[in-house]
């Protein structure tokens, strides 16, 4: 079976991004792409995308503004492509189709999964997800007391997503708990997770639902059925395989490193997660021991950013 390594760019003017229409009498023609091309030998990927963008869309853009965005494998059945993701926002020259391909800027909330090659989506779960992932603490405390905590914590970071675990409340607490932060967070455009079953978003319109890996286990489908968020908590490779199998947008990966919280407990380390996160096909937040000092590592690593509790609890 063929082997195609695609570098692929993301372009940024604002919240923007460059989106490219393929050419109908190409593999899924018609479709919207982002631009780039094919790694030739002896390149590297920072300079197959400086070229390509040359040659497709008539930017100058230098490799070191270039960032990682996330690795993708895909299968189409009659070849496998990975495609190598990279974004800049500093370039010269106004873009334009110099293959008479029809070019656009388009708000990245405004990407639509079927508009694109299945093997593209992924690169647009990563375009809206954060770089930090955090995950609400505070064992033991009463639903007053941690919402309490919460806001202020939240007021203090102001993250854009963040996970409300708490497995030590009722579920009654747990619902009153999240649609007073939900309340809360509108406002300042905070998204909240829910943590647990896929039917706690049937009541709350939060921004979507975490899974425990012993709920997603035993799912072999996507449970929802709205456009809310779907992330799973992974721990190996198979995981991260089902995840992705049942439409999950994101996963978090760990522990990374030792935590203070499972002393003792093993760790995948930086070489596993690069391994791991390398060859899921969907985004995957490094977790477990780290702060968001860790964000840029995670990011050279294959991952989306860090998750975690004690980085910001």
């Amino acid at each position: 079976m063929k082997h195609v390594h695609v570098a692929v760019g993301v372009v940024r003017r604002g919240d923007r991004v460059l989106i490219a229409r393929r050419p109908e009498d190409a593999h899924q023609g018609g479709l919207l792409e982002f631009p780039g091309g094919k790694v030739e030998p002896g390149e590297t990927v920072q300079q197959a995308l400086v070229r390509e963008l040359a040659e497709e869309v008539g930017i100058r853009v230098a490799g070191a503004s270039l960032e990682p965005v996330i690795g993708i494998r895909h299968d189409y059945g009659d070849k496998r492509v990975f495609l190598d993701v990279w974004q800049t926002s500093s370039f010269d020259g106004e873009p334009h189709g110099r293959e008479g391909q029809p070019v656009q800027w388009l708000d990245q909330d405004a990407l639509r999964d079927d508009a694109f090659p299945a093997a593209n989506r992924p690169i647009i779960r990563a375009l809206r997800l954060p770089r930090a992932y955090p995950v609400s603490g505070g064992e033991g405390l009463g639903g007053d007391a941690l919402y309490q905590h919460l806001c202020a914590r939240l007021d203090h970071l102001r993250p854009e997503l963040f996970l409300l675990r708490a497995p030590w409340l009722e579920e009654n607490d747990y619902r009153s708990l999240a649609a007073r932060l939900i309340d809360w967070c509108g406002p300042r455009q905070i998204g909240v997770m829910l943590h647990g079953a896929p039917e706690r978003l049937d009541s709350l319109p939060a921004a979507g639902v975490h899974l425990p890996w012993r709920v997603a286990a035993g799912l072999d489908a996507r449970p929802l059925v709205s456009e809310a968020l779907l992330g799973v908590s992974c721990h190996n490779e198979a995981e991260l395989q089902h995840a992705a199998a049942i439409g999950a947008d994101f996963a978090t990966l760990g522990p990374v490193e030792a935590t203070r919280s499972h002393p003792g407990a093993a760790s995948l380390g930086w070489s596993a997660f690069v391994n791991l996160a390398g060859g899921a096909t969907l985004p995957v937040y490094a977790l477990g021991g780290l702060d968001f000092t860790a964000i840029a590592r995670a990011r050279d690593a294959g991952g989306q950013g860090v998750a975690g509790i004690s980085a910001w609890w």
